[in-house]
């Protein structure tokens, strides 16, 4: 089963009103799946697998056009953070680099739900591809993802 479908099969089981988008070109990055979209940057939901310094994963899904701020990454987990290289994004999350789905993960890790992501009624996040999108509101990624809210970025000026 392709990636695209196994996320979609996931959806029917919960949220069987939302439907994954797949596009020809690709939509790895926050600009290129805004642009796909037609939408600004920061609609789209970012999904950032980090490692602790402790040796625990967690994900962070944030506005595409807000930056980390370390310091308070730092402070929601209780140790430095790095950002998680493409092997450990696709061994944790089941996922590649750009495409990442914030549920359905392939292990269970922490979720966090930046709040820069409330700011839009709906965002599109990955669906797990490169080339995929999910519009989803704040509400069910967090149902969905059984997530934690968070303020862990620093907005565009």
């Amino acid at each position: 089963m392709r990636t695209i479908d196994r996320v979609q099969a996931y959806l029917n089981e919960r949220m069987p009103h939302l439907k994954v988008i797949e596009f020809e070109q690709d939509t790895s990055t926050s600009a290129l799946a805004a642009a796909a979209l037609g939408t600004e940057v920061g609609q789209i939901a970012k999904t950032m697998l980090f490692k602790a310094k402790t040796g625990e994963f967690f994900l962070v899904v944030a506005a595409g056009d807000v930056r980390m701020d370390t310091k308070a990454l730092r402070d929601l987990v209780g140790s430095k953070v790095r950002m998680a290289n493409a092997d450990e994004v696709m061994e944790i999350t089941g996922f590649p680099v750009g495409g990442v789905c914030p549920f359905d993960l392939k292990m269970d890790v922490p979720i966090y739900l930046d709040e820069s992501l409330k700011r839009y009624p709906v965002v599109y996040a990955a669906a797990g591809t490169p080339n995929s999108a999910l519009p989803i509101t704040y509400d069910e990624l967090m149902t969905i993802t059984q997530g934690k809210p968070c303020n862990v970025s620093i907005l565009p000026e």
